[in-house]
């Protein structure tokens, strides 16, 4: 009998109206905003409005924070209709939860990596994001991490990050078996700007791992 569940995918560090279409007409769910303006794919709160602006109904608008002063959050959530937000910092539980908006928190899976300590501290978090993230690194760098550090057991649904492409995307769906799998650098031709065909890959490198499943 066939699994009525499926991986979910956001694309993240969408600069680019057309990009953001693309990605939804690819089947991607959800797109990440970068509002950490150290990276090289963070946008201003108009670029976000014409992004959303341009998208199909349902995909879901991440905007992605690095700890960020509460006042800027607060403005930004006032100026763009984010679904929901995503912390890839040193944020607090308190903090992450203190906005009232549905949150993503960031766990960086470096060599001590604390899975199962982030799932008890934030518990109001929609979902966890495992990303190779660490020091002053925000994710985006397209390295990888040792899935083997994953727990087997979860509270939390897993967000799968880091280093993904189209080369691996259904090897990481079937070791890992993540609630959703996000990629940003994996499916770019330069930084913040997307690849059509890249992005093609990497949706079809889901949905053929779970056709063979059924």
């Amino acid at each position: 009998m066939a699994s009525l569940s499926r991986t979910r995918v956001k694309i993240c560090g969408i600069t680019r109206p057309e990009d953001g279409v693309m990605a939804a007409d690819l089947g991607a769910d959800a797109i990440g905003l970068v509002f950490h303006r150290p990276s090289p794919r963070s946008i201003d709160p108009d670029r976000a409005l014409q992004i959303i602006g341009a998208l199909p109904p349902f995909v879901t608008a991440v905007g992605l924070f690095r700890n960020e002063d509460p006042a800027a959050v607060r403005a930004i959530l006032a100026a763009v209709p984010l679904t929901m937000v995503q912390f890839h910092g040193d944020e607090d539980p308190a903090y992450c939860a203190a906005f009232g908006v549905p949150y993503l928190k960031a766990v960086p899976m470096g060599a001590n990596a604390e899975v199962a300590d982030y799932q008890r501290r934030f518990a109001t978090a929609t979902a966890l994001l495992l990303d190779s993230h660490g020091g002053n690194k925000m994710g985006g760098t397209g390295q990888g991490f040792d899935w083997r550090k994953i727990p087997a057991e979860r509270h939390k649904p897993l967000i799968l990050a880091g280093g993904l492409h189209p080369g691996n995307i259904t090897a990481a769906i079937r070791d890992v078996r993540p609630y959703a799998v996000d990629v940003s650098s994996g499916v770019e031709a330069a930084k913040g700007i997307k690849d059509a065909e890249l992005m093609r890959a990497f949706l079809r490198g889901v949905y053929d791992c779970e056709s063979h499943d059924q």
